[in-house]
Formats: C-alpha cells, structure tokens, sequence
C-alpha cells in the first residue's frame, strides 16, 4: 500500500536577474542623444538624421531641468501645473517620454544631448569610470583628476556643427559652467552667455531665440536635482523647487517668437533610497563585493566594478550571487552588446571600451551600492539614479509651439 507523498515542493535557489531583461533606452528612435540632431535636421543644417521625427521649426529652444523625470513630474500635478499640462505634448504628441541613456546621469546625458550621441561613442559612460591611461578613476562630472577633454570626447557637438551651418546658437545658463571641460566638449558651439537667475535665462534665451531667422538655444536649470540629492524627492525643499521652476517654463513659453519650438526635457529622474543596512549595500564593509575588485565606479545605483587582473569572471560570478536578485549585472561585453551604451550590437569606440567596467551592476529595486568611506559625500545623499527603472531613465520631451 502506499501512501501520498507529505514532502512539499522542492526548493529552488532564486535565479539571478537576465541582464537582457534590463529595460533598454531607445537609442537611435526616443532617447536623449536623438533630441538636437532630429530638431537641426529638421532646420535644414545638412548631415544629420535621425529615427527621432520632430516636425521642423525654425528657431529652436531646449530648456533641460536637471533631475526632473518623467514619473516625477506626472506625480505632481499641483506643484507644476503648466510642465503637468504639456505631458500630453511630449513626444511629438505621442504623450510618451524619452529614454536618457545609461547610466541615466548628468554627464553621460548632457553628452548625450549635445553630441547627439550615444554613451559608448562620446565615451561617458558613467559618474567615475576608469581612465585607461592612467589607471585612475576620473570623475567626468567635476573633471578629477585632469584629462585633455578633447581626447576624452573628440566629436564635435552638435551646437558647433549648426553654428558651422549658420545657425544662431548659443547656451544659456549659470556662469559657474562657462569654461568647464564638460561643456567645452558637450555643450559648447556658438555663445555662452552666463545669467545668475533664472528669470534671466528664461528671458535672455527667448530674445536669442528671435535674434535670427534659425536660432538653436539651449538653457538649463540645476537645483531640482540638486534639492533632490540633498532632501530626497519626497521632501518639501524639492517641490518648493518643482514649483519655481514650472514658472520658469511658463516665463519662457510666454515670450516664444514666432516660427519657435521650445522642448523641455530633463538629464534623469531620481528616487530616494532608504538609509537601512538591507537598502544601501556598504562596498566598503562588504568583503565579497570588494573580493578581486581594484577599483569601483560609477554611482550608488550604476555601478562600473574594475577587476584586478584575472579576477573578472571570479568577480562577476561573486556580484551576480550576492545582487543578482534585486540588480541587473553583467560582464563588460554583455552590456555593451545588450545596449546599455549604444543601440544593440552596435558596440562602442575603442577608446570607450576599457573605461566600462569589467562588471556592471545596475540596480532595478530600491538598493544602492555606497561606500561610505570611499565616497562619503555621495553615500551621505537621499535621492539617486543612475539606472534604468522608469523613474529614472524615463524623461519628458514637452513641446510648446508658435
């Protein structure tokens, strides 16, 4: 006689992330690096295409607000009722947003925006990534320590190539960013013209706008992230900067010339992580991550993990064991023929290759990688980004047009 079995069901390991399931930026058709060269296209500055279409307009505004995503501003109707009205604007029409890039970070997007490229061609691809040639990491956003921009990003931008073209262009923003490297090699091309507030960069960006007949004007505002970072998104330092700035939007939307297309877009979103042991991961107190890794870059929620040599494998296989269920981690070829840095199987310049890390890990839950000894300022910040969860790869294209 038998008898039915009592044991329950066998158990079973949970299966890391598929890094291939990461949800992708649009490259080449909806991302940020698609943005200027479908908008001079559609000017007639010759040499450019793009799978973004965007109706032509002669006299070209973008106003980029740093850290202001997509699902952010759609959760905050009452704090930005103008931005909130234009979401059904973005995209063409289509009401959707576009995609930053990856990492979704301030350097590698606003390369990504002035390029027209994306991240495994201008060659940012991440807050501090290695620099081959010394072995050092490099902060591309503050420029530490010192590298020749113009061998670190070598293509011309696309602010320069208009200008080239005889369009009227220039940038208007904080005089604090008017002879840094990143802007000489992403955002540079025609005039800078440096304004403390920002009702003065509305201002002066909509008179440049109407002071020809093709006019590309780029302008930019910093403190949405940078409330964020320092309070969290759920913070009321950060609406009381959401507010602020959706007046700017509507101060320089009422003052648009005639034959004008101002699209507002952002670099990012963020998300705020909370400060628990289980959420932010401590590199620096964790001797299985830091086990064969030489170096660790990139942010809390992108990381580029460097392997001391013939370690990669060993320290690949170690942080897909320890994250690989709450992060998407792959090996260095495996993301670049993914399409994390550039369209799938397009790979990326040869001079871009080493800086990727051997390892990269990026975080789809609410984890963050910090080290708090090594990084202790950027440990200490509430909001974050950096990967590729819809809150903080997705950002708005909203259009006004005269």
């Amino acid at each position: 006689m038998s008898y039915p079995s009592t044991a329950g069901p066998a158990w079973h390991e949970p299966a890391p992330l598929d890094f291939r399931s990461a949800p992708l930026p649009r490259y080449g058709s909806g991302s940020l690096s698609d943005l200027l060269p479908a908008a001079v296209a559609g000017m007639g500055v010759p040499g450019f295409r793009s799978g973004l279409e965007l109706a032509p307009a002669d006299r070209v505004c973008v106003f980029l607000i740093d850290g202001l995503g997509w699902e952010l501003l759609r959760a905050h109707p009452a704090e930005a009722p103008f931005l909130h009205s234009l979401l059904g604007s973005s995209l063409n029409g289509t009401g959707a947003p576009l995609t930053a890039g990856f990492p979704s970070t301030t350097a590698t997007s606003l390369a990504s925006v002035g390029t027209g490229l994306p991240p495994g061609a201008h060659g940012l691809p991440g807050y501090t990534v290695l620099d081959p040639a010394t072995g050092e990491l490099m902060n591309q956003l503050r420029w530490r320590p010192w590298t020749d921009p113009h061998h670190w990003q070598p293509y011309p931008t696309v602010f320069r190539l208009a200008d080239d073209a005889g369009v009227h262009t220039c940038q208007v923003s904080s005089p604090d960013f008017e002879h840094t490297p990143l802007t000489r090699i992403a955002l540079s091309g025609g005039t800078f013209h440096g304004r403390l507030s920002g009702e003065d960069r509305m201002d002066l960006a909509a008179a440049q706008l109407g002071a020809a007949d093709r006019s590309l004007v780029y302008t930019y505002y910093s403190e949405v992230d940078g409330k964020g970072h320092r309070f969290g998104v759920d913070s009321e330092e950060w609406r009381g900067q959401l507010m602020y700035v959706d007046l700017l939007a509507r101060r320089l939307a009422e003052q648009l010339p005639p034959r004008s297309a101002l699209y507002i877009t952002a670099d990012h979103g963020m998300i705020d992580i909370p400060f628990t042991p289980e959420a932010r991961i401590d590199f620096d107190e964790d001797w299985e991550l830091r086990a064969g890794v030489s170096r660790l870059g990139g942010e809390a929620r992108a990381r580029h993990v460097y392997a001391v040599p013939g370690a990669a494998a060993d320290v690949l296989a170690v942080w897909r064991e320890v994250l690989g269920e709450q992060m998407w981690v792959a090996g260095r070829d495996e993301a670049i023929e993914a399409g994390w840095f550039g369209p799938p199987g397009a790979g990326v310049d040869d001079r871009v290759h080493a800086r990727i890390g051997d390892v990269v890990a990026a975080a789809r839950d609410d984890v963050a990688i910090v080290a708090t000894e090594t990084e202790p300022n950027e440990s200490k910040m509430v909001g974050l980004h950096g990967s590729m969860t819809p809150v903080e790869q997705l950002v708005p294209l909203l259009e006004v047009r005269t």
